[in-house]
């Protein structure tokens, strides 16, 4: 018996339609210069039937966050990619850059706390899965597939299965594409939304200096806490852990940003609900915030702006 693709239904629903990814103001082509061709199939990714381009996305997004900061609504905002299409398929395969899960055991302990936390985000937030033709049934070939050591893994299409087997659906209301997460964190509206507001870092490493000067480039001045996370196993130990770290974080922050790699689900969700405070999943651009973008083996699409942008302001 055939296995269901419910991606590709989906699709053929015309429900969800492969459309290119433009952003205002966004350059990829040093992306394009360090990648190839790998990284510009990855301007085409998942669109829902009622939104028309990726500024609309953006908008959306920023309206989102912009609401959950002035009036104290938890946002979880949790991006998904091979490492995460790989833990979801019980593989190894989620171990790159750094280390999610220790074994195919602790993924399986682990899991019920991760489908709980799904269905919240289902409810709460927003999923950001890499979805591209290329890793539709396949694992993405080149770009993202040497951050992972094995060959075992996921695509986008068993991460929607799996979802779809847990009664957690991809909507027009729950849906955003991976980059537009990137897109937004990078932006200036974020940055003056942000200004004089207290930002709440969680991560394995925080250079407060080069984090000021990156909001200063904007004319921002947000107000930065860092509490550190382990660099490894968030995905599997959060729960040992979480109490620990809520308890740190100021009851007066406004919005958080999560470096944890797959756990970034358990730590967004836990965060927004016990803070009422938007929390994004914001990876790789807090490399960039911390002037460690080495520590993504290379930059990434829909990060890098025109020449001249920011502009500056009066």
């Amino acid at each position: 018996m055939k296995r269901i693709c419910h991606l590709d239904r989906m699709i053929a629903s015309q429900i969800f339609r492969f459309d290119r990814l433009v952003v205002r103001d966004i350059d990829n082509t040093t992306v394009f210069k360090v990648f190839g061709h790998e990284a510009l199939d990855q301007e085409t990714c998942l669109f829902h039937q009622n939104v028309s381009c990726g500024d609309h996305y953006l908008d959306m997004l920023h309206k989102l966050i912009e609401q959950g900061v002035l009036h104290k609504k938890g946002v979880p905002v949790v991006r998904f990619a091979d490492g995460e299409y790989a833990f979801y398929n019980y593989t190894l395969g989620c171990n790159g850059l750094y280390q999610q899960a220790e074994s195919v055991r602790a993924i399986k302990k682990a899991m019920p706390s991760h489908l709980e936390a799904l269905k919240t985000l289902a409810g709460l937030g927003k999923f950001a899965p890499l979805i591209f033709p290329g890793n539709m049934h396949q694992e993405a070939k080149g770009f993202f597939s040497f951050l992972h050591k094995s060959k075992q893994g996921g695509s986008a299409s068993t991460f929607v299965n799996f979802l779809y087997q847990n009664h957690i659906l991809l909507t027009g209301d729950d849906y955003l594409p991976f980059y537009i997460v990137y897109a937004y964190l990078t932006s200036e509206d974020f940055a003056r939304l942000v200004d004089h507001k207290k930002i709440c870092i969680l991560s394995s490493e925080c250079n407060m200096d080069s984090c000021i000067q990156w909001f200063d480039r904007f004319f921002s001045c947000p107000e930065i806490v860092f509490i550190e996370l382990p660099d490894s196993y968030v995905a599997t130990r959060w729960p040992e852990m979480k109490e620990d770290i809520l308890r740190r974080i100021p009851l007066d922050t406004n919005i958080c940003l999560v470096g944890a790699g797959v756990g970034a689900l358990l730590v967004c969700v836990d965060v927004a609900q016990r803070f009422s405070i938007p929390a994004i999943d914001a990876g790789h651009v807090l490399n960039m915030m911390n002037s460690r973008e080495d520590k993504s083996k290379g930059p990434r699409l829909y990060t890098i702006r025109k020449p001249g942008i920011p502009d500056n302001r009066e």
